[in-house]
């Protein structure tokens, strides 16, 4: 039994060209994990406009903090931990666009949620920033007979 067993940690910073190291962690560690492809993706996409999100709403675009990335697995999920050292979020004013509206951007929050089993934010203990965390379930693939 697994339990709380951290996989990987990488600290980037906040600039979209440090993405490519995140999804491609993302992946190997998951597929490491033995979890499905398509899973996979899901989670490459999740994290990914995640770390987008901190970086547009977080930081913005002058100034360049850092993001730190925690995998971890227990039991039979992933779960990623996002930290940043920005401004604290309020969970109330994050929200996607109307499903309707067509036009491009604004549904990374909508994206993340319908792709991952669990999305929270995580008290900070008074430190400034945010940690977002996302859990996925490791789902194994069926045996053919």
């Amino acid at each position: 039994m697994i339990k709380n067993n951290k996989l990987a940690e990488i600290c980037i910073p906040s600039q979209a060209e440090q993405l490519k190291i995140v999804r491609d962690k993302v992946h190997m560690i998951a597929e490491q994990q033995g979890c499905l492809q398509e899973d996979i993706k899901c989670m490459v996409l999740a994290v990914n406009e995640a770390c987008m999100n901190i970086m547009q709403h977080g930081y913005g675009p002058d100034i360049c903090g850092n993001i730190v990335l925690e995998i971890l697995r227990d039991n039979d999920h992933l779960i990623f931990h996002l930290i940043d050292f920005a401004k604290p979020v309020d969970e109330c004013a994050i929200k996607s666009r109307p499903l309707d509206e067509i036009r491009p951007g604004g549904l990374g929050v909508h994206l993340i949620n319908e792709v991952m089993d669990e999305v929270r934010y995580i008290d900070c203990n008074d430190r400034t920033g945010n940690i977002l965390e996302m859990k996925k379930k490791i789902k194994k693939k069926v045996r053919e007979s």
